[in-house]
């Protein structure tokens, strides 16, 4: 198992946010966490990143507990964050972007190697490469994003809400360009509100609800949960 988190509880103050959570994440798959706004998502997310610590329980990577270790380290060790809302240097280049991801590295074949990786995935960075990155619009910032993270050579990708804020045509887009990713290798863990796309191409997922996780399974299987179909992919039982 690359990641797994066990009985994990976390804390904003007095706010009990995560509720003895536990997950796994295999090597080479996409999981997929959805749920609804203030269900936890996003401190999933950034407890993975270290950006929180939890209060209680073990957050293991590799077959190490990382809990307690600082973010650099983590990145450094294969644990890449895509951002919500995307987080770039707005007034950087795109390929100076691009540079701040690799920038736990040594300079040298592997970053060449990693940029055209990058620029083969999306055409459309290598074009925009000397712009400006906060003058791109929404679906090429996120491309941008995707890729500074992918110039760590990450061994798992944790994307926060990646079809955030993006044209329908953009969000077919990005998550086709995920599951090719995924198919190079990378495991990938998700926290998405569309449901639909993210079932569309995840192996597996959970559902949160106020901190608890209340569905797991395959996705395929989620997909047929009436619960799920109501809930998240906009489907009503009609009375009859």
């Amino acid at each position: 198992m690359l990641l797994e988190f066990k009985d994990i509880d976390t804390y904003y103050g007095d706010l009990h946010v995560l509720k003895k959570v536990n997950y796994t994440i295999g090597e080479g798959e996409i999981v997929s966490l959805l749920g609804g706004n203030a269900s936890g998502k996003s401190t999933t997310m950034k407890t993975i990143m270290g950006v929180v610590r939890p209060t209680a329980g073990t957050v293991i990577y590799q077959g190490e507990a990382i809990e307690r270790m600082p973010t650099a380290e983590r990145v450094r060790r294969g644990i890449a964050p895509v951002l919500e809302a995307r987080r770039l240097f707005p007034r950087m280049t795109v390929f100076e972007n691009l540079e701040m991801g690799a920038y736990l590295r040594k300079r040298g074949p592997e970053f060449d190697q990693d940029l055209d990786r990058v620029y083969t995935l999306f055409p459309r960075v290598k074009e925009r490469h000397s712009q400006i990155a906060g003058t791109l619009s929404g679906g090429e910032q996120q491309m941008v994003a995707m890729g500074r993270a992918l110039m760590a050579r990450p061994k798992l990708l944790c994307m926060d809400e990646p079809s955030m804020g993006l044209s329908p045509i953009f969000v077919e887009q990005v998550f086709d360009i995920i599951q090719e990713i995924n198919r190079q290798g990378t495991t990938i863990f998700m926290v998405e509100q569309n449901a639909n796309m993210a079932l569309s191409i995840a192996h597996r997922a959970y559902v949160l609800q106020t901190g608890q996780v209340v569905l797991s399974g395959s996705a395929a299987e989620l997909r047929q949960n009436q619960l799920i179909r109501e809930a998240y992919l906009g489907e009503m039982q009609v009375a009859v």
